[in-house]
C-alpha cells in the first residue's frame, strides 16, 4: 500500500474513534416488547 492510502486509512480510524457515526444497521433493533403488546390488547 502506498503511504497516502495508509494515511487516509489512519485518519478515518481516528475520526471514527473520536466522532463515531451512528449506523442503525450495526445495531440489533427489535420491535415492541411484550409489555407494549399487553397494553394494546386492553
Amino acid at each position: 500500500m502506498s503511504i497516502l492510502v495508509q494515511l487516509r486509512h489512519s485518519a478515518t480510524l481516528i475520526r471514527e474513534f473520536l466522532v463515531p457515526t451512528y449506523r442503525p444497521e450495526r445495531h440489533y433493533m427489535r420491535g415492541p416488547g411484550p409489555a407494549c403488546e399487553q397494553r394494546t390488547r386492553h
